[in-house]
C-alpha cells in the first residue's frame, strides 16, 4: 500500500500561503507549500476536501478561511448528503469542507477528521487501473464514477472533472500546470498529477 503524508501546492508567495493555511485550517506537515511561478487557467483539476464531524464545525472553518483571505465559491448549506460548503484559498487552490452530519452534538471547533486529495480525472476506470498497477489498494469503488484508495493520513479519490467542477461551483475549463505535487512514488498520473518521493515534494 501507498501511503501520502503530504501533499505540496506550488505558490507565488509561500510565507503568505502559510500564514493563510495556519490561520484557517492548522493541517500542519500534511500540507507543504513550495514556491512556483508555474502558469495555470481555470480548474486545476482538483481539490482538498476536509471531513469534519458536525455543521457548527464546517462553519467554523469556512469562517476562519474566509477571515485569513479567501473567496467562497459555495456557501455551507445542507444538503441530501449532509452540510458542507466550498472556498478558494488566496493562492488559487479550491478546499471543500464538510459533514454526513446534519446536527450539532458538541461546541463547534476546527478539528479535521479526514483530509481528502479528489482528482478530476477524464476516465475514471482507466486511473483507477492506473493506481492499481501502482501499487494502491482501493478502499471504495463506485463504478464509473467515484474511487478512493486506503492511502491515508490522505485519502486520494478519483472523481470525473466536470463532475468535480459541477460539484464546486466552477467551470470544468481549464490549462497549464495542476500546482500540486503528491508525496509518494516518482511517476506522472494518466491525467498529468505528478507524484515525487517524498523528500523532493516537500522542499521549498
Amino acid at each position: 500500500m501507498t501511503s501520502i503524508d503530504t501533499v505540496t501546492l506550488d505558490v507565488a508567495d509561500p510565507a503568505a500561503a502559510e500564514r493563510f493555511y495556519t490561520a484557517a485550517f492548522g493541517l500542519g506537515a500534511l500540507l507543504r507549500l513550495r514556491a512556483s511561478q508555474e502558469p495555470t487557467t481555470g480548474f486545476r483539476g482538483f481539490t482538498l476536501s476536509l471531513g469534519v464531524s458536525q455543521p457548527a464545525d464546517v462553519d467554523a472553518l469556512v469562517t476562519a478561511a474566509v477571515d485569513a483571505g479567501a473567496t467562497v465559491l459555495k456557501p455551507a448549506a445542507k444538503s441530501l448528503w449532509g452540510y458542507g460548503g466550498v472556498v478558494q484559498a488566496p493562492d488559487g487552490t479550491i478546499w471543500k469542507v464538510a459533514t454526513s452530519a446534519k446536527k450539532d452534538t458538541a461546541p463547534p471547533s476546527k478539528r479535521v477528521d479526514a483530509v481528502v486529495l479528489l482528482l478530476g480525472v477524464a476516465d475514471v476506470a482507466a486511473s483507477k487501473r492506473f493506481y492499481v498497477d501502482q501499487g494502491l489498494t482501493v478502499a471504495k469503488s463506485f463504478g464509473r464514477r467515484y474511487v478512493e484508495f486506503a492511502t491515508g493520513p490522505v485519502t486520494l479519490a478519483l472523481y470525473r472533472r466536470r463532475a468535480l467542477a459541477k460539484d464546486l461551483g466552477v467551470s470544468p475549463d481549464g490549462a497549464g500546470s495542476h500546482r500540486i505535487t503528491i508525496a509518494g512514488p516518482a511517476f506522472t498520473d494518466p491525467d498529468g498529477f505528478t507524484w515525487e518521493p517524498t523528500a523532493m515534494a516537500n522542499l521549498s
